[in-house]
């Protein structure tokens, strides 16, 4: 009954992305941004999915399920983060896209005064192309996980299944699919972690009995901040929760996640969609870090258990097999639409990034997302690290790279293309080094990256400015 449930779930999602092909326009502007078409409530509920999908079904309740009441913190500096990035970018992306008529995201950096940065853009695809391919390689290997702990497959079978869903999204009706399929699946992801918390809660006895279980897993598992942090005293908390801020701004250096509101119909609808998606986003993480919650009190051998299974281990203790298969599919085709997502703007890198034409034919932009395709499946098929290490990394070195270049082009700063790459090199490499020597442990290095990033603008003004700031003290 799982394994009907599960593919029939599977083939109604695989619908939806198929239907999209009767709005496909079969061009390059339509495939990779819709023809900037994308309703509010689509942008929106699509960029919750694309935002979260593996790395809340499998990477956070996994950290809940390990850490306890302390990921919350996640939730709250993340949507902060978020939150504040798009209230002054977000908007500005949308318009620049559309005026300088560009389909990639570096392609946006490159031009978004005008200019024709071609170094830039090409730097820009190449990070674009190496991160966004191995998070799309975390995406097939979150799915494949789950379909092992249920069905006792393999892992290379649902990393294969999912790239060839993958392929099947994008080659239906490109971008336009996946946010059809994303909107679809956000309402599968919320209503399976509710279902999922209430019939575990009943097994539990009671919020009552849910609550006093919680105090006795540990003595710290209720506590508000991780015990294992390197700092003591107020540094260490805020310092947790700083780098979760950061890394919620992150989301501006996301491609596959920013192309939903570059795709939008029209910047007048921002509101709307910011209404939508920080309303369905934080319903979504609050559910996820219960059921990772309820996961640990049902599913007590931590020593002995891979905690990214949680959800579908805990699913199929408590549910009906019809649902089981339901929670198992929203899972899966989240993970892999938020992949195809991820390689739908790899495929923009390679074929816009890359080449000075001016025109990629349709038929090539299709053939780079095959190519993606492949090299994302043998990263999955070969890398050993967990969904949300991998996740971690990726996202931290898009944010590094992107973000700071964003965040001063949408205050209105024009720097030169070399402070340009120069900003670009000094978060991302300033983000690997802070991982390789540790000192992820004290602060998310998403943080120090970003911030990186734009020191050299920040002192190259000020010495642009130095003249001014001279004058100005010899009045006092």
């Amino acid at each position: 009954m799982i394994v009907a449930s599960f593919s029939a779930f599977i083939l109604l999602f695989v619908a939806v992305g198929v239907l999209s092909t009767l709005k496909n326009r079969h061009t390059s502007a339509d495939y990779l941004l819709a023809g900037h078409s994308v309703k509010p409530w689509l942008a929106a509920l699509s960029a919750v999915a694309t935002n979260n999908s593996g790395y809340m079904f499998v990477g956070m309740i996994g950290y809940t399920y390990s850490v306890g009441l302390a990921s919350i913190w996640l939730m709250i500096g993340m949507i902060s983060g978020d939150f504040l990035a798009s209230t002054f970018i977000h908007k500005r992306l949308r318009v620049a896209t559309e005026k300088e008529k560009v389909l990639s995201f570096a392609g946006v950096l490159s031009r978004w005064h005008g200019t024709n940065y071609r170094i830039l853009r090409i730097v820009g695809g190449v990070i674009t192309v190496a991160f966004l391919g191995t998070y799309a390689a975390a995406q097939l290997n979150a799915g494949s996980k789950a379909l092992h702990v249920l069905f006792d497959w393999d892992y290379s079978v649902g990393a294969i299944i999912g790239a060839v869903m993958v392929l099947l999204y994008c080659f239906a009706g490109g971008i336009r699919a996946s946010i059809w399929t994303d909107a679809a699946q956000s309402f599968v992801m919320i209503v399976a972690m509710g279902l999922l918390f209430f019939f575990a809660v009943s097994e539990i006895g009671g919020m009552y009995a849910f609550s006093t279980a919680l105090d006795n897993v540990s003595p710290t598992y209720t506590k508000l901040f991780p015990s294992n942090l390197p700092l003591g005293g107020v540094t260490g908390p805020l310092l947790f929760l700083l780098g979760w801020v950061f890394a919620g701004f992150a989301v501006v250096g996301q491609p596959h996640i920013m192309v939903r509101f570059m795709a939008m119909d029209t910047p007048k609808n921002l509101n709307r969609v910011r209404l939508y998606y920080y309303s369905w986003f934080t319903a979504f993480y609050t559910l996820t870090i219960c059921a990772g919650l309820a996961a640990r009190l049902l599913l007590p051998e931590a020593d002995n258990f891979d905690a990214e299974l949680a959800l579908p281990a805990l699913a199929q203790q408590l549910l009906p097999e019809i649902l089981v298969g339901l929670i198992l599919a929203g899972l899966f085709a989240a993970t892999m639409s938020t992949a195809d997502s991820q390689i739908l703007s790899c495929s923009a890198a390679i074929t816009r990034d890359f080449t000075r034409a001016k025109k990629v034919s349709y038929v090539m932009t299709k053939l780079a997302t095959v190519f993606v395709v492949i090299v994302a499946l043998s990263i999955a098929l070969s890398g050993s690290k967990s969904v949300f290490s991998l996740v971690l990394i990726a996202w931290a070195a898009l944010a590094s790279a992107f973000a700071p270049l964003l965040t001063i082009y949408a205050l209105g700063g024009k720097p030169s293309e070399k402070l340009a790459l120069t900003m670009m090199f000094s978060g991302l490499v300033t983000m690997l080094i802070w991982r390789y020597v540790g000192l992820g442990d004290i602060i998310y290095e998403v943080a120090p990256g970003i911030l990186a990033g734009l020191l050299p603008y920040v002192v190259v003004r000020l010495i642009h400015n130095r003249g001014f700031l001279m004058g100005i003290f010899k009045k006092f």
